[in-house]
């Protein structure tokens, strides 16, 4: 039952793709909420591109893919080309995931379809309204909004910023947005372009006059991302970028026409944490870095599939504060690497060193030829890689699960999924059962037909995992399920889960 002093059980602030994902998750769950934009609409430019492989499966788990594979251009490979040579070719077809390819999907259009995606759930953003102030009382986070002038009060369960960088959520909550500032200025560009390129590869061009990364949108429309030494108007004009294409850029590749071109300067920042009380702050609101790689929008919905489910836990009265403070735990680090991970891929991209530049172009094509290079490479990229080992909630490596079971938007959906194998005796069965029989609205059992448990999580992770259905396996479950919840089994479950 709802508290009717609460006015909705989750504010979020932004509708950007991430607060618009994070309104469609608490549509799909049931749960009350209000998504507010300060803006009269939503973006009309493409900004963030890429869509990765772990964050398309994180669509269909969500019942949203579909409309994404139809609006993608799918990218396959990725090149490492000077404007003289070819340093590397790596394909970038990840076998362990059905969407085995980089979706390019422009923002302006990902918003759109997040919109009409919550429009069907009956949901709807509330724009030209502004988040001005909030307190922390009583349970519950009562909120001070603006529209139009007029300031009004809203009673919020919970409240998320995912207001961007200049994030007036994070500011209220104080929180440093530790880091710095890159010292180059950078150039975005959506071009019309010739169709030397192939319509499925993505380049990156390392450079002494700085780096240029080129990501297909179709056979004829690109974006060119590109560090510069100084603007030279009010936006980059088509000569701008026809020259640093011909000066950096592949061999025989064209700007035509411009589309739509900025000047952007960006950070390599991230807070200490991501929750204070009953707020929490996700996407550029909590880490910002370089767009070398393509990772800032997908970081941005994987921080709101590990959130919403465990806000959907806390509403039906079952999280415990070590499952909400979990989402900081979990998520900083994986954030911490993207961080990393693009700030070297900048820097290599783009060192004036002449040495450097020199063992960069010798090193590159030897180490791209490696298996076990090209297999972290992908992994790293295509977000498949993200695990949660060493998480509080999780006993483990806390490893990404996927199967047709948990596709399509109706799977596990708000309840931990315990797998159990094929080898579990007749008392493993009935402890399992009655454990799940004790907590029905936590977990669910399936029985699989290799030997082993599993412990899914409701977003996709493994929580628990063991080679053998044993009471061992029960216990352990029993454990990390009493960890994260506040309903506890009853005693005569626990007997039989330890007898």
């Amino acid at each position: 039952m709802h508290d009717s002093t609460i006015d909705t059980d989750v504010l979020i602030v932004g509708a950007g793709p991430v607060g618009l994902f994070l309104a469609n998750e608490c549509a799909r769950r049931g749960l009350r909420f209000r998504l507010i934009e300060a803006r009269p609409g939503q973006s009309e430019h493409s900004k963030a591109l890429a869509i990765f492989p772990r964050t398309m499966e994180i669509f269909d788990m969500a019942g949203l893919v579909d409309p994404f594979l139809r609006a993608a251009n799918r990218v396959t490979s990725v090149q490492v080309v000077t404007s003289t040579k070819t340093l590397a070719h790596m394909r970038f077809e990840p076998h362990e995931s059905p969407y085995a390819f980089v979706s390019m999907v422009p923002q302006d259009v990902t918003e759109k379809l997040l919109v009409e995606a919550l429009r069907v759930r009956g949901g709807q953003v509330e724009y030209e309204t502004s988040f001005a102030s909030a307190e922390q009382e009583d349970g519950r986070v009562r909120a001070t909004l603006e529209h139009h002038g007029q300031r009004f009060t809203v009673s919020a369960a919970f409240v998320v910023g995912c207001d961007g960088a200049h994030s007036a959520v994070r500011h209220l909550l104080n929180l440093p947005f530790e880091g710095a500032e890159y010292n180059d200025l950078f150039i975005l560009a959506d071009a019309e372009t010739n169709d030397a390129l192939p319509a499925d590869q993505l380049q990156l061009c390392p450079s002494e006059f700085g780096p240029v990364a080129i990501f297909p949108m179709s056979a004829t429309r690109r974006r060119i991302v590109a560090t510069v030494e100084r603007a030279e108007s009010d936006a980059p004009s088509l000569e701008m970028v026809q020259r640093v294409v011909r000066q950096r850029g592949p061999a025989g590749f064209e700007v035509r026409r411009l589309l739509w071109s900025s000047y952007f300067r960006i950070h390599h920042r991230q807070v200490a944490q991501l929750r204070v009380g009953r707020m929490f702050v996700a996407g550029d609101a909590a880490h910002i870095h370089s767009p070398f790689g393509g990772q800032g929008m997908n970081t941005g919905l994987h921080d709101i599939w590990n959130l919403a489910w465990k806000l959907d836990f806390a509403l039906r009265g079952h999280a415990s504060e070590a499952l909400l403070n979990s989402y900081s735990a979990e998520r900083r680090p994986v954030i911490a690497q993207v961080i990393e991970t693009t700030h070297m891929l900048t820097k290599a991209m783009g060192t004036p060193n002449k040495f450097a530049q020199a063992v960069r172009d010798h090193v590159i094509p030897m180490v791209s030829r490696l298996a076990p290079f090209q297999h972290a490479f992908v992994q790293r990229l295509s977000e498949l890689g993200i695990a949660y080992e060493g998480s509080p909630i999780v006993e483990g490596a806390g490893k990404r699960y996927f199967d047709d079971f948990i596709r399509g938007g109706n799977g596990i959906l708000s309840r931990f999924l315990l797998m159990l194998g094929s080898d579990a005796k007749p008392i493993v069965v009935d402890a399992a059962q009655q454990l799940a029989a004790a907590l029905p609205d936590v977990l669910g059992i399936r029985r699989v037909q290799h030997e082993g448990t599993t412990l899914v999580r409701p977003d996709g992770y493994i929580a628990y995992e063991s080679k053998h259905s044993g009471m061992d396996a029960i216990d352990s479950i029993l454990a990390l399920v009493q960890a994260q919840t506040v309903q506890t089994p009853t005693a005569e479950t626990e007997r039989s889960a330890v007898a």
